[in-house]
């Protein structure tokens, strides 16, 4: 088990919280909490040591394309794939939109 921690420009804090996937089903679990105003922080615990960069390079083109909300996002993860990690991702702030 490897933990890797990430840091992102964001925007405001959203005022819910989601949980999406289950680390049982689909491999991925992640959960999103408001954070501070101005920056995503992600914690990954995952099973693949050494993934580092793939990660990194994964977030990067996640948030390149809008900014994102002010979160702290813990993902579980045991070997999903990078289609995995954003479909979770997607799912997690289309509920955070949801009031």
């Amino acid at each position: 088990m490897e933990t890797l921690s990430f840091e992102f420009p964001a925007g405001q804090p959203p005022k819910g919280r989601a949980l999406v996937g289950c680390v049982g089903s689909g491999d991925l679990e992640v959960l999103l909490e408001p954070g501070t105003a101005g920056t995503l922080t992600i914690q990954v615990q995952t099973s693949v040591n050494g993934a580092e960069q793939r990660w990194q390079h994964l977030f990067e083109r996640i948030f390149q394309e809008h900014t994102p909300p002010a979160l702290n996002i813990d993902i579980h993860d045991f070997g999903a794939t990078p289609g995995v990690v954003r479909l979770r991702l997607e799912q997690g702030f289309e509920e955070l939109g949801h009031d």
